[in-house]
């Protein structure tokens, strides 16, 4: 099988000729930049001081080129937009560096400049006449997003101030995913991994809307969270609008793609904490499920894409509900939280849900433990997940800033080795 053949495959459930693998496909199952230099550096895929691209800024991960993909054995490419996470388009790139001295590329309109304190700041659009949206902590390696919540008078609450962000997709970036669908579907093997906005329900990384320059409705975390027990009628009626306007854009998308995507994300919301879902099943199924699932059989009636839900924590009780939610893939399967045990997951809803991720830990034994543990995790999870189909390989979320890269190395030794 080609890459792409192995990742449909999976998808539908069968064994492929050998485990697929995704890294740097999405945005959660991405590697942050310092790490994705180092491993250029290691196999000799750059000289020293080569700066690498940051193909999503907020979290600062680095691009997965195609040289580094041949080298890894990744089944994925990333189909994505031109925009970012503050509003500015990502076309044009500059050289930067990071606090460690890590050589990238950014956007030519990220900010340079760090505060007295050490921070760096990121406004909207670039425009430094309004507040800024996002700050990197003075030694930090990735972005947070800054409250800029108006005060809140629930008489005057509208809805349309909560879908600002939402509206037909410009024909330029239409026309962009068309060329560039075109060109990875014709110049690689690989399965197409689409991130396309507006798809997923009260996300709290876009909640805050980093992008907007003067964002209205709803905005800091802390309120949306209450607002989903004592706003559920504003709530709803900010889903319900975000749903017609996302199908009218997936329609305009499919146009323009056809069947070249072989998955596409349409969830990027965390339902679950550590220690279990932070809401009840009948919540989920009430405020959440009827949205998610307008988007995805939608999909599913008129393309042949799979849709693809990231979702941390501890989300045992809500499975069912997801599955009837019309997702066909699970990411990023966190087996270390409450009730995530990975036997279970496969026995239980293995027939029901592809395992994307679930790999490794990212929270311990990547970052913490020694290559040999590393090595035993990878081996165990191969061989739960694997068995059968329905299991495409990636770490538990993101591969984190100064992971030991020997135990990364490991991870990808291991994977060659029993894929």
């Amino acid at each position: 099988m080609n890459s792409r053949e192995r990742i449909i495959t999976t998808c539908g459930h069968k064994s492929p000729d050998r485990l697929a693998v995704d890294f740097g496909g999405g945005f959660q199952t991405g590697i942050h930049v310092s790490m994705v230099y180092q491993l250029r550096q290691r196999f000799g895929l750059d000289k020293p001081n080569t700066p690498v691209k940051v193909v999503e800024i907020y979290q600062m991960l680095g691009e997965v080129a195609p040289d580094l993909r041949d080298a890894l054995g990744i089944d994925t490419v990333s189909l994505c937009g031109t925009g970012t996470m503050f509003g500015f388009p990502a076309k044009e790139f500059k050289e930067w560096k990071l606090h460690d001295g890590t050589p990238v590329l950014v956007p030519v309109d990220f900010n340079t400049q760090f505060e007295p304190n050490g921070d760096l700041l990121q406004w909207p659009g670039g425009d430094k006449s309004v507040a800024p949206s996002g700050k990197m902590p003075s030694g930090g390696y990735f972005f947070d997003a800054i409250i800029r919540q108006q005060p809140v008078d629930d008489d005057k609450l509208n809805p349309a101030d909560n879908t600002e962000e939402f509206g037909p997709t410009p024909d330029d970036e239409i026309a962009h995913f068309a060329r560039l669908a075109e060109k990875l579907h014709r110049g690689t093997d690989r399965a197409l991994f689409c991130t396309f906005g507006g798809l997923t329900f009260g996300d709290v990384a876009l909640v805050p809307a980093t992008f907007l320059k003067n964002p209205k409705g709803i905005r800091d975390v802390e309120e949306w969270y209450v607002s989903t027990v004592t706003r559920q009628d504003y709530i709803k009626a900010v889903f319900e609008r975000q749903a017609e306007i996302a199908i009218e854009n997936l329609a305009r998308l499919h146009s323009a793609v056809g069947e070249k995507i072989s998955v596409i994300q349409t969830n990027g919301t965390d339902f679950g904490t550590q220690n279990g879902p932070f809401l009840s099943p009948e919540q989920y199924r009430d405020l959440f499920l009827p949205y998610q699932k307008k988007v995805n059989g939608w999909i599913h009636a008129h393309t042949n894409w799979k849709t693809f839900m990231h979702c941390c924590g501890g989300i045992r009780p809500l499975l069912d509900g997801i599955v009837e939610a019309e997702f066909d893939i699970l990411n990023p399967v966190q087996c270390s939280a409450a009730g995530m045990d990975a036997r279970w997951l496969k026995k239980t809803y293995g027939n029901k849900l592809v395992f994307w991720g679930g790999g490794v830990d990212t929270q311990k034994v990547l970052p913490f433990g020694t290559p040999q543990e590393v090595r035993e995790q990878v081996k165990e999870r191969v061989e739960i997940f694997g068995e059968g189909g329905g299991f495409v390989f990636c770490s538990i979320h993101n591969v984190q800033a100064k992971t030991p890269i020997e135990n990364l190395l490991a991870m990808f030794e291991t994977i060659r080795k029993y894929r």
